[in-house]
């Protein structure tokens, strides 16, 4: 895709709904779906019977040993369209980088075309019991042989590397990352179906707290939890004879193949490389660029990616996201704040993958947020996954 987005709001958020986020929940995660999905139909005003479509990212993310069982570690969209009592015309799941924001581009793309009527689109995580990355693997092949025994795998590994290469190219140091926890971690404690519910973080626990992979610590992380979250979208023309104001879906972008690398291995000029492209493509096709975003929800798996992210999308230059920050420029208390993770994200939420960002933009344009809603909110991004390994959506509170 080039230029603008040819259904540039013309497609809309007519509802949502969201789970309580927790450790473990008292329910299988299929029916915590289910249950999740029906309550965003409901809150759209519409029935059951209306809802012709079904969207669904629906990767385990672990490392683990776990056996992936459909309604119970995962859900699928086909799960669903099984479960949930409706009669779809329209079934899809999305296998590839950026779980939410691909996922979503699938449905935004079949209301826009006319495949649903009236779509939902959900993402479901799961928290299994035991170790999260716990592996029974006792001999590796292939390229990680190589890397693998010296103890470079996992997730931690793969983000401490461009992270401790920002340290060190750009004197930057931990304390400026106990801001981006701070921030989000006040902001996910205001937020009741957070897991982290009036739970805040200070900086001083954040740098007490223990190195997992030098000089990612514990808070770096996001949580693993079970939790749903669902949304139905729409043409924008039937939006506007639903229950709440819409919110338009005004361009998106996903980022280009990576380059080839030993597996895991994302050193930082590739992240900013892909992320810049990444940019492009999703300013482009909005027609709106950084300056004209007033509700940033930057991704936030791992705490670092706040930085990357600030940079790709040009909020801030290459190299001053770590004094950004620290000077308290993301702080969402502030008047002339940027409030990139003004809905907790995932280190504030729990790991709900870009759920928490989609919806703090869905919440805040729709002008639904309750206490927490902003004075200005009219156009907001939300990001999912890496610069250069996921993607981002931008939504308005008016067509444009």
């Amino acid at each position: 895709m080039s230029g603008r987005f040819g259904a540039s709001n013309k497609v809309a958020i007519a509802g949502c709904a969201q789970s309580a986020i927790q450790r473990h929940a008292d329910s299988p995660l299929g029916a915590l779906a289910v249950d999740t999905a029906r309550r965003a139909i409901a809150d759209a005003g519409l029935e059951l019977g209306e809802v012709d479509g079904i969207v669904a990212a629906s990767m385990f993310p672990t490392a683990g040993s776990h056996t992936v069982e459909d309604g119970i570690s995962t859900v699928t969209a086909a799960w669903m369209a099984e479960h949930l009592g409706a009669a779809p015309r329209y079934v899809a799941g999305f296998q590839g980088v950026g779980q939410v924001s691909g996922a979503l581009t699938l449905g935004i793309n079949a209301v826009a075309c006319g495949a649903a009527d009236y779509l939902l689109f959900f993402r479901a995580l799961h928290n299994p019991r035991g170790s999260y990355h716990g592996n029974s693997t006792r001999e590796i092949t292939g390229p990680q042989q190589w890397t693998a025994p010296t103890g470079y795998f996992g997730p931690l590994a793969m983000i401490a590397l461009p992270y401790t290469e920002y340290l060190q190219r750009y004197g930057a140091d931990r304390e400026a990352m106990a801001a981006v926890l701070v921030e989000a971690r006040k902001n996910g404690a205001r937020i009741p179906w957070s897991h982290w519910y009036r739970k805040p973080l200070t900086a001083q626990q954040y740098l007490d707290a223990p190195l997992l992979a030098d000089p990612v610590c514990r808070y770096d992380c996001d949580i693993p939890v079970d939790g749903v979250a669902a949304f139905v979208l729409t043409s924008a023309d039937r939006a506007r004879d639903l229950r709440h104001r819409p919110v338009y879906i005004s361009g998106y972008a996903q980022s280009s193949p990576v380059p080839h690398r030993l597996p895991l291995h994302w050193p930082l000029d590739d992240i900013m490389r892909g992320g810049a492209e990444t940019a492009r493509r999703l300013w482009e096709s909005a027609g709106v660029g950084p300056d004209e975003v007033d509700l940033p929800q930057l991704y936030d798996g791992f705490s670092p990616l706040v930085w990357f992210w600030l940079e790709a999308l040009g909020f801030c230059p290459v190299g001053e996201a770590h004094r950004f920050v620290q000077d308290g420029r993301i702080d969402s208390d502030r008047p002339d704040g940027l409030p990139v993770l003004s809905g907790g994200g995932a280190l504030g939420n729990g790991r709900m993958h870009g759920i928490p960002q989609m919806l703090e933009c869905y919440l805040q344009l729709a002008g639904r947020a309750g206490a927490r809603q902003r004075a200005k909110a009219t156009i907001g991004v939300a990001c999912q996954s890496s610069p250069h390994y996921g993607g981002a959506v931008v939504y308005s509170a008016e067509p444009f």
